[in-house]
């Protein structure tokens, strides 16, 4: 017998940590740091015990469709809360709810000395309920809401510490150029509302084929524009801002000034992937314009790449992390452009698993190296820090793809999948994601083996590497330490799915009809899905066939010039600064996107601003039309006064004058024929 979802109980997974928020965020004093964090980890818990019986159902073949209160009806078009729940929101609703607990079990050791810990605890609780109404939603008003909210707290938490300068542009950096990607969804929602009729999904999808067929003059050169073409492209710029793709990334990196804790929740495992999430959802309208695919699948490759290479100059540990996520969010968007969706949203669990690892690990490294966050000054580490230290190895070694671990399974899916489309830009993607591979490889192990292994520089002792003409070596006289228990706990947490969990899901999510009912595919158009079935047998013969293909050796020789470099001869990665400098400061710029974005985007729209306030606002209309037409109305009357002598005479002059010229004008066409006979003209 199929199993149901009750309602009642699925409404209590984003409600419960709401109610954790509101208590922690309006009686934070009252109730104390204890309270604080009892309520809304407690509402988290709920949500995560809730979410894995809703997924338990959902695997008995449960599914849940319906409006859960109607909030008003505009013309026919409904407004309404309503939850779509089958195997794609509910592995959304465990990866959300999972991670968030850790973060917050997390956050009470890393946090336990700010004087924000109740408003801190707040605002990661009202996330979790933001993220689940946006994963749970059954039609775009309710999606739209979500994201939104995701993006509202996510400028609170990056301007957490608000006396902070850096932490404030951050914030404001983040949410303007988020806006940009949101007025691109917004006009991808507002055409499916004024073609399709409906917010609703099921609604809309019905409606595909219609939406299809129709067409409209190019505004811009001859011929014409599909609008479903246009409609996927719009949604895809909102994913460009939330999940952060080229060229609207520039704000992941820098929202690395808020604490830790929301980096490794909002930043790496859930609020980045709503825009991968939100096109696999909408896989049935993307299945329709190959023009739409081809556009994601370029993006996600430029982001995949080119995010990798500034990982590699990195030196402030968070920022290494995040550039990774910057690329692991390309590679996901390339799994989308080439319609392998199942495999984008595999990766996406997987990689919130061993990146929220990642995260809180180099939290954990922050801690017990005093706030010290450069990677140049630490080193040794690993017989400080145990169990940092081998949850971070886990990590890194998941996100490479080392064969067997969760990371491999989706990573190697991903280039596969890649392999099998036929789309115009399939040939640089599969260039961007195998180099990306090494790539991906150096950094995560330049890193780990500058923190953990090789000299103690934080003992003052200088490191011949690279940046050696930089002089902000500031050692610490006291020994790191490990983390208290409600850091490490959760990193070793983590460190169970990002070792197992891609090997056991890989066959019901990749391979079999987990999604089937969620996601789309047009296989006879996009064919990528079926050479994957074509060479998958099971996860343990795609582990073993993996040590003879290229992305393995590629992964190895990352690691192997990692550990030359910084560890057997330090003195290569500086000879190579020295002979490629135009190259690492071109990097270190990030390409000059935040120059151009500042002094060419920023500057020119402010220029446009003041000339049309000045020219527009101020002369024309301003000055020309209301105060203009005033001044010509006291013109009028000036010259109307003038006319006003208070002489009888002179008005009686007036009026024969005019009565003259009156009768003059309307008996002139009778006057005129006589004078030409008079003078013989």
């Amino acid at each position: 017998m199929t199993p149901t979802l009750n309602p009642n109980l699925l409404l209590w997974v984003p409600l419960a940590p709401l109610v954790g928020c509101i208590l922690a965020g309006l009686f934070g004093k009252l109730i104390g740091r204890r309270g604080a964090h009892t309520v809304t980890i407690l509402g988290v818990a709920v949500a995560a015990v809730l979410s894995l019986l809703t997924l338990q159902d959902v695997l008995a073949g449960a599914r849940f469709n319906a409006t859960i209160y109607e909030w008003m009806v505009i013309g026919g078009l409904k407004m309404e809360v309503g939850f779509l729940v089958d195997g794609l929101t509910a592995m959304m609703m465990v990866v959300v709810t999972s991670v968030s607990l850790m973060v917050h079990l997390y956050t009470i050791g890393y946090m336990a000395d700010d004087p924000g810990y109740q408003r801190f605890f707040s605002y990661i609780s009202l996330f979790t309920f933001s993220m689940l109404m946006l994963v749970m939603s059954n039609n775009l008003l309710q999606l739209f809401f979500g994201w939104e909210a995701v993006g509202l707290v996510s400028y609170l938490l990056i301007g957490f510490w608000f006396k902070k300068p850096t932490a404030i542009f951050a914030n404001m950096k983040a949410f303007l150029v988020n806006r940009v990607g949101d007025f691109g969804f917004i006009l991808g929602i507002g055409l499916l509302v004024a073609y399709g009729g409906s917010l609703n999904y099921t609604e809309l999808f019905a409606k595909k084929d219609m939406l299809a067929q129709i067409a409209f003059p190019s505004p811009l050169w001859g011929g014409e524009w599909m609008l479903i073409t246009v409609i996927c492209i719009c949604l895809f710029i909102g994913a460009m801002g939330k999940s952060a793709q080229f060229p609207l990334h520039v704000w992941l990196p820098d929202s690395m000034e808020g604490p830790t804790p929301i980096s490794a929740l909002i930043h790496a495992a859930t609020m980045v992937t709503a825009g991968i999430f939100m096109v696999a959802r909408m896989s049935p309208l993307f299945e329709l314009s190959d023009t739409a695919l081809n556009f994601v699948l370029v993006i996600g490759s430029i982001t995949a790449l080119f995010m990798g290479f500034l990982g590699i100059i990195q030196n402030d540990i968070k920022r290494v992390v995040a550039y990774s996520t910057l690329s692991q969010l390309g590679y996901m968007t390339v799994a989308l452009g080439v319609s392998a969706y199942s495999v984008a949203v595999f990766h996406l669990m997987t990689h919130a698993f061993f990146k929220a690892l990642l995260f809180l690990a180099a939290g954990s490294v922050i801690i017990g190296m005093h706030h010290d966050q450069d990677i140049r000054n630490m080193g040794g580490l690993r017989k400080y820090m145990r169990i940092t230290w081998i949850t971070s190895l886990i990590g890194s070694l998941a996100l490479i793809g080392t064969p067997f671990l969760s990371g491999f399974y989706s990573k190697d899916s991903i280039i596969e999948a890649v392999h099998g489309s036929h789309l115009p830009g399939a040939g640089f993607a599969t260039l961007a994601v195998t180099a990306g591979v090494f790539i991906t490889a150096f950094y995560s192990f330049r890193m780990y083996f500058l923190v953990f292994h090789g000299p103690e520089r934080f003992r003052h002792k200088p490191f011949p590497g690279e940046h050696d003409h930089h002089d902000d070596h500031h050692g610490h006289d006291a020994e790191p330490h490990e983390s208290p228990w409600v850091v490490w706990v959760p990193l070793a947490a983590l460190a169970v799915p990002s070792l197992f969990v891609g090997y056991f899901t890989i066959g019901p999510m990749v391979h079999g009809d987990f999604f089937a009912d969620a996601i789309t595919v047009n296989t006879a158009a996009h064919g990528a899905m079926l050479v994957l079935k074509e060479h998958f047998h099971s996860a343990a013969a795609m582990g073993m066939h993996a040590f003879t293909t290229l992305p393995f050796w590629l992964a190895l020789a990352g690691v192997a010039t990692a550990y030359l470099f910084y560890i057997v001869k330090p003195e290569i990665p500086a000879a190579f600064a020295r002979v490629l400098r135009p190259l690492i400061v071109v990097g270190e710029n990030k390409y000059y996107l935040d120059w151009f974005n500042e002094n060419v985007l920023a500057r020119g729209a402010r220029l446009l601003g003041v000339g049309l306030w000045k020219g527009g606002d101020t002369v024309l209309i301003d000055g020309l039309v209301v105060n203009g037409s005033a001044k010509a109305v006291g013109i009028l009357a000036k010259l109307g006064r003038l006319a006003q002598t208070g002489r009888l005479t002179a008005y009686a002059l007036a009026m024969i004058v005019g009565i003259v010229g009156l009768m003059s004008w309307k008996l002139w066409p009778y006057i005129e024929p006589q004078l030409k006979t008079l003078t013989g003209a």
